[in-house]
This record gives structure tokens, C-alpha cells and sequence, in this order.
């Protein structure tokens, strides 16, 4: 692993353990050359994703990317990072085992949405304000009406499965 103080190219492995969540593995580094420190993190990848833009250009999938496109709307929001994590990393998990290599934007869109409607129903709609491209308030009005009109069928749905 290169040193990211001096650039040297090998370090050494002081500790390793899992993370947190196990979904990775937490390795602490010293470099011979510099003395420096330093914290790595090692996940398991089953699959290279390849994400389809809308234009049709393609990119490789950026976990860190995703990261940042759902913190973004939980900001100020009451939701632990390790909460956001384990949406990640479910997200990663569904896309990796769905044995595609390409993933869409849209794709990737959608779990985004499907996770924040659950986890938080403000950063849901922000999320969705840029996701489905809002443009006057009128879209936030339909979408929120769409959402109450949601709720309602599944409450209904609920209370029949009941009796």
C-alpha cells in the first residue's frame, strides 16, 4: 500500500480487524520510510460495476460516490453514519449480486429511493427533488400527494390483512 505522506510504495501492517459492520476490514499501516501512520479499509468486491449514465456514457461504480449522493440529503438530519453505511452497503450488495456488471443510473436511483423512504422521509424528498429533476413547486406538491396517497392504500392493505 503507497504511503499517502511520502509516496513510499510498501507499508507495513501493524493491526488488522474487522470494521464496525464486518463488511470490511480495518487495517493500520506504518510506512518504513517516513514513520507515518495510517488507516486502510479493505471490502470485498464480488463483481467490477460498470454505471450507465443517461447520456450513455459509462464510468466505473464509485462506492464513495453513492455515499456522498445519500449524504447529501440527510444533512441535518437525526441518522447515524453507520446507518447510512449499512444503506450503502446494501445497495452495493443488491447491485453486485444482481449479476449484471452494467448498472444503470436510474437503477441505482431507485434503491436510493426505495432505502431513504424508509430510513428518512425529509431526506427522501430532498433526494427525490433532484432525482426526478423538480422544477416548481407544483412537483413537490404532486410528489407529496403521491406519497400520502401511498400510505393510505398500504394502511388499507394492512388493517384488511388484519382481520
Amino acid at each position: 500500500m503507497k504511503c499517502p505522506f511520502c509516496g513510499e510504495i510498501d507499508s507495513q501492517v501493524k493491526d488488522s480487524r474487522p470494521s464496525e459492520d464486518s463488511a470490511s476490514i480495518r487495517r493500520r499501516r506504518q510506512c518504513p520510510s517516513c514513520g507515518a501512520r495510517f488507516t486502510t479499509f479493505e471490502r470485498v468486491q464480488i463483481r467490477e460495476l460498470t454505471v450507465v449514465k443517461n447520456d450513455g456514457t459509462t464510468q466505473p461504480f464509485d462506492r464513495d460516490k453513492l455515499m456522498r449522493s445519500i449524504q447529501t440529503p440527510m444533512r441535518k438530519r437525526p441518522v447515524q453514519i453507520e446507518q447510512l453505511e449499512k444503506v450503502v452497503t446494501s445497495i452495493v450488495r443488491q447491485l453486485e449480486s444482481s449479476g449484471e456488471t452494467e448498472v444503470t443510473t436510474k437503477q441505482i436511483g431507485s434503491m436510493v429511493m426505495d432505502a431513504l423512504s424508509t430510513l428518512d422521509q425529509i431526506a427522501y424528498v430532498r433526494y427525490a427533488s433532484v432525482y426526478k429533476d423538480f422544477r416548481e413547486t407544483t412537483d413537490f406538491n404532486e410528489f407529496l400527494d403521491d406519497i400520502k396517497h401511498l400510505k393510505v392504500v398500504a394502511d388499507k392493505a394492512a388493517t384488511t390483512s388484519k382481520e
